[in-house]
């Protein structure tokens, strides 16, 4: 009987050898997690009419392009810089990027420490009462074990990757928070800074129509000096006064504007900003270095939401290696090491010593269909997440080629509105003439007025356009920290 036993053991063993031997050759030859490959761009090399910016180098050609332009070597303006530096040091938003970096940190180190087996040092006690009618001398009796030691439990041998490819996944998880983080901390960069423009823009328009109603004032006081002596009608006059209280309004509403540009800057910023570093005339002393032009799209792959979408990729790459295998036996162990008596003061005596190892093999056979439906949610996954980094680079790709656009067209759209101005200021100075000869009437005189101040309003907005769009572009090719 017991040399039956026996042979039946060994073929089992055999049997279980050979089973090894089939599943190490194909996981030899089949690698479980597949060879990541980063997807082509789905865009053109070079932005649409980028050459024209700058037709005196090759399309696409740059030289000594950085491929981050860091936001301390782009602006030079030190009010500006001293806004950012609070900004990164009180922004709520970029301490819960930051936090949830770290988080992300943590996990991974979770999925680490799967890799290596939980030693624990345990001691325990176990009473047992068994009644009278079942113990064998016929009275109750109450056994105690103790237990003392050190051993793991349930420790998987990572035979076929499972674990190290779910550690790849939460690694690539956290790379891709700290790319988030970047991309929250460019985006708060250049909200920042637009925010700053639209309130450096605002006191010119309060400044503007500050020193509107001072020169409007003074006429409107020499023309009721006029009215007085007969000289001009009460029509002239009406027409003067309401000049001056066109430019009291715009003043209330510029007002208005500015407070509300300085409440939201604070609240970007995380703090209340100094008002020394709010009074500024960015717009008429703007300080930026010149972003190149031309440059080739392959530099978007360095955006941080870009590299963000790349390892999430990467991350469900790794995850069909996970999924793969699940087909193939798990092998768990449980040992102890220790001493165990049945009295306490025995515990660490001689002789006392046990240990227990438990190997533990297990094979899927049939789970109805489960590990092949995981497999497959981890492949549809991953072609997912290629035609999300995909769009994330058409997109990127977009932002960019509109900021060339806007960057082509506006210096002439500016240089249009200042001539503009000038021709304006020419005609008012003419009206005016021909008024005091009494050629033409007031009405000329406050249509060129009118005319002069839309004219100079206009311009203000449109060098906040101007340098909102070369912050746009800054963000768009991925500068930063």
């Amino acid at each position: 009987m017991h040399t039956k036993l026996s042979i039946i053991l060994n073929r089992f063993i055999d049997l279980k050898l050979a089973i090894f031997a089939v599943l190490f050759c194909l996981e030899a030859c089949t690698p479980l997690v597949p060879i990541y490959e980063r997807p082509a761009l789905t865009v053109n090399s070079t932005y649409p009419n980028s050459s024209k910016l700058n037709p005196d180098k090759p399309k696409g050609v740059v030289e000594g392009v950085k491929t981050s332009l860091k936001w301390q070597d782009f602006i030079a303006d030190t009010k500006l810089k001293g806004v950012i530096e609070l900004t990164l040091n009180n922004n709520r938003d970029l301490r819960v990027a930051a936090l949830q970096v770290q988080r992300a940190q943590a996990q991974y180190q979770v999925s680490s420490s799967d890799l290596f087996p939980r030693i624990n040092a345990s001691i325990s006690n176990t009473a047992t009462k068994t009644p009278a009618n079942l113990s064998v001398s016929g009275q109750v009796s109450i056994m105690h074990d103790y237990t003392a030691g050190l051993g793991f439990s349930s420790y998987e041998l990572d035979m076929f990757g499972r674990l190290q490819s779910l550690k790849e996944s939460a690694f690539q998880q956290y790379l891709s928070n700290s790319e988030a983080s970047r991309t929250v901390q460019i985006s708060l960069i250049a909200q920042v800074c637009t925010q700053y423009l639209t309130l450096s823009a605002d006191q010119l328009h309060l400044q503007l129509a500050e020193q509107t109603l001072q020169a409007q004032e003074h006429t409107y006081s020499v023309d009721k000096r006029k009215f007085e002596l007969g000289m001009i009608s009460e029509l002239d006059l009406s027409q003067s006064r309401s000049t001056v209280e066109t430019a009291r309004v715009d003043i209330s509403k510029f007002k208005i504007l500015v407070a509300q540009d300085i409440n939201l800057l604070n609240l970007l910023v995380g703090t209340s900003v100094p008002n020394e570093l709010l009074q500024s005339n960015f717009l008429d002393t703007v300080s930026l270095v010149n972003i190149p032009v031309g440059v080739p799209s392959e530099l978007l792959e360095h955006r941080p939401d870009i590299l963000d979408a790349e390892h999430q990729l990467i991350a469900t790459n790794a995850n069909i290696g996970a999924a793969r295998a699940a087909y193939f036996p798990s092998i768990t162990m449980t040992t102890f090491y220790g001493s165990a008596s049945p009295a306490l003061n025995g515990l660490f005596g001689s002789g006392s010593r046990s240990w227990l190892f438990v190997p533990q093999v297990n094979l899927p056979i049939f789970d109805g269909g489960k590990i092949s439906a995981n497999l497959k949610i981890a492949e549809i996954n991953q072609k997912i997440a290629i035609n999300i980094y995909e769009k994330a680079i058409q997109n990127a790709f977009r932002e960019v080629a509109d900021s060339l656009v806007i960057q082509e067209n506006i210096k002439d759209e500016l240089n249009a509105q200042i001539s503009l101005v000038q021709a304006t200021e020419l005609s008012l100075k003419l009206s005016q003439a021909r008024y005091e000869n009494g050629i033409n009437s007031y009405l000329n005189v406050l249509d060129s007025q009118r005319s002069l101040y839309t004219a100079k309003h206009n311009l203000i907005t449109l060098k906040l356009s101007r340098y909102a769009n070369e912050f746009t572009l800054f963000k768009a090719l991925g500068g930063g920290l």
